[in-house]
């Protein structure tokens, strides 16, 4: 009688939430953007049309954010609607939902990264005086 070991592959993968564009909520769009790490990961997908891994969108700037922060920051843009998430293999792509989200609410999305490069364009010409 030989003993079994289980490997990652043997446990069931917990399903990925993405809510229906109707139950998208622009309370949730505020809160996963009113974090300016979510905010540059969402920028940096859109930008990219998708993220393959987590690790490409871990260094902002001169930091490096943490992979347990960065799974966090994913499942929050996830549940709030603003990307959707797909396993392939061990890795996760990432897609942002920017067409969906801007038909449901118009200019939303745009004001607010509009407002983000505002304050980083201020914050720049602050640091250059």
């Amino acid at each position: 009688m030989g003993v079994r070991i289980k490997t990652p592959c043997d446990e069931k993968m917990r399903p990925l939430f993405h809510p229906a564009i109707e139950d998208v909520r622009p309370e949730a769009i505020l809160h996963a953007l009113s974090d300016p790490n979510r905010a540059a990961i969402f920028a940096s997908i859109m930008r990219a049309g998708y993220v393959e891994a987590c690790s490409a969108v871990a260094a902002l700037g001169d930091r490096v954010i943490p992979r347990s922060s960065l799974s966090n920051h994913f499942k929050v843009l996830r549940e709030a609607g603003l990307i959707r998430s797909e396993r392939h293999g061990v890795e996760m792509r990432n897609h942002a939902r920017w067409e969906e989200v801007e038909a449901r609410f118009p200019g939303l999305l745009a004001g607010i990264i509009r407002a983000y490069a505002a304050q980083a364009e201020a914050a720049g010409r602050e640091a250059g005086t």
